[in-house]
């Protein structure tokens, strides 16, 4: 599994509705709301074998009142 690191900047007054979503889908191993340009960060594990915007499209990305996301993917733990 590789870990990725996925942000959400929600519609104004959306952030709670988009975090049960989120939360419901069960895709998340981590949620948090955050200060900044973004609003929630979630930390995905992908599988090995799967492709990772497909991956978080498919499971995530059409979750209604998401306006942008930024995702950063991951190479090595220290």
């Amino acid at each position: 599994m590789r870990p990725v690191f996925v942000q959400f900047r929600c519609a104004p007054g959306k952030t709670y509705q988009v975090a049960q979503a989120i939360y419901d889908r069960e895709v998340v191993s981590e949620l948090y709301s955050t200060s900044g340009d973004y609003d929630l960060i979630a930390k995905v594990y992908i599988p090995e074998d799967e492709d990772v915007g497909r991956y978080l499209s498919e499971r995530l990305f059409d979750i209604p009142h998401i306006s942008r996301t930024l995702t950063t993917m991951t190479f090595r733990a220290f």
